[in-house]
C-alpha cells in the first residue's frame, strides 16, 4: 500500500496543475466569479461530461456562451429556456428538452434557496445527490431524468456510482488553489467520494485497491475507503492520479 501511495502522490503532483483546466470541463465553472453562476456551470458541465473530451468542451461552449450568453443564473431565472426548440441537440443524448428540465429545476431551487449548496447541507454526499435529484424532479411534475444518476438502489438496479455528480462536488468542495474551486464550505473534502469512471475503476483494479467488478455505489465506497487510508483529509485528490494513469495507459481521451 505504501508503494501505491507513493505512485499516486507522484501522479497527483503531475496532474493537479493549472494546465489540467484547459482540457477539462472544469474550465466552465472557472469562467465565472458569482457563486450561483459557478454552481449552475458546475452542474451542467458535469452532466455533459461523458464521451470525447474535445466534444464535451465544444458542447459546453455552445451551452454556456451561445445559449446562455455567458450569464447562467440570469438565463435560468428569466426563463429564457421556455422559448427553445426542445428537439435540438446539445451533447450526445442531452437534448434541449433535457436542458429545459434542468433549468426548470434550477429555477425552482433558487426560488427557495440562496445557493444550491443548501441542498447538500447537513447530509452525506449520497443523500445530497438524492436531494438534488428529487428536488429537480419535483420541479418537473415529479418526473426523474436519466441525466441525474440515482444513488439509491431500485428494483433490480444497483445504486449508481454517480460519477459526474461526485465530480461536481469535487470541483465545488475541494480548494487547494489549483484546479478545484472550493466555493462550498458545508462539505469538507474528507467527506467526498471518488468520481468513478471506467478508467479510474480499471486502474484501481489493476493496482489492487478495489476488488469489486461492478462500477456502482458499493465500489465507490470501497475505493474511497482505501484512498482515505492514504489521505484521510482529502481522499479524492487521488482522482487526478487515477485519471492520469488511465490516460497514460491509453491513446484516446475518453472520460
Amino acid at each position: 500500500m505504501e508503494r501505491i501511495k507513493c505512485l499516486l502522490d507522484e501522479k497527483v503532483t503531475r496532474y493537479n496543475c493549472k494546465d489540467f483546466i484547459k482540457n477539462d470541463p472544469i474550465q466552465f465553472p472557472h469562467t465565472f466569479s458569482e457563486k450561483k453562476d459557478i454552481e449552475i456551470a458546475a452542474l451542467l458541465a458535469s452532466i455533459i461530461a461523458w464521451g470525447n473530451r474535445t466534444m464535451i468542451i465544444r458542447s459546453g461552449e455552445k451551452m454556456f456562451f451561445n445559449i446562455m450568453q455567458g450569464k447562467p443564473y440570469d438565463f435560468v431565472m428569466q426563463g429564457n429556456w421556455l422559448q427553445m426548440d426542445e428537439t435540438k441537440n446539445i451533447h450526445r443524448t442531452f437534448f434541449v428538452r433535457d436542458f429545459v428540465y434542468i433549468c426548470q429545476g434550477l429555477k425552482y431551487i433558487y426560488e427557495r434557496h440562496n445557493t444550491m449548496e443548501d441542498i447538500f447541507a447537513n447530509v452525506d454526499t449520497w443523500e445530497g445527490i438524492a436531494n438534488l435529484r428529487n428536488t429537480i424532479a419535483e420541479a418537473n411534475n415529479n418526473t426523474a431524468t436519466k441525466h441525474i444518476s440515482n444513488p439509491i438502489a431500485g428494483k433490480g438496479k444497483p445504486a449508481s456510482a454517480c460519477k459526474r455528480l461526485h465530480m461536481m462536488l469535487r470541483w465545488l468542495c475541494r480548494n487547494d488553489g489549483i484546479v478545484d474551486l472550493g466555493i462550498w464550505e458545508s462539505i469538507h473534502p474528507s467527506q467526498l467520494m471518488i468520481p468513478l469512471d471506467v478508467h479510474v475503476a480499471r486502474i484501481s483494479r489493476s493496482l489492487g485497491i478495489v476488488s469489486r467488478k461492478q462500477n456502482d455505489r458499493r465500489t465507490v465506497e470501497e475505493l474511497t475507503a482505501k484512498l482515505r487510508m492514504m489521505c484521510p483529509d482529502d481522499p479524492v485528490k487521488y482522482d487526478f492520479a487515477l485519471f492520469g494513469i488511465g490516460i497514460e495507459s491509453i491513446t484516446s481521451d475518453i472520460i
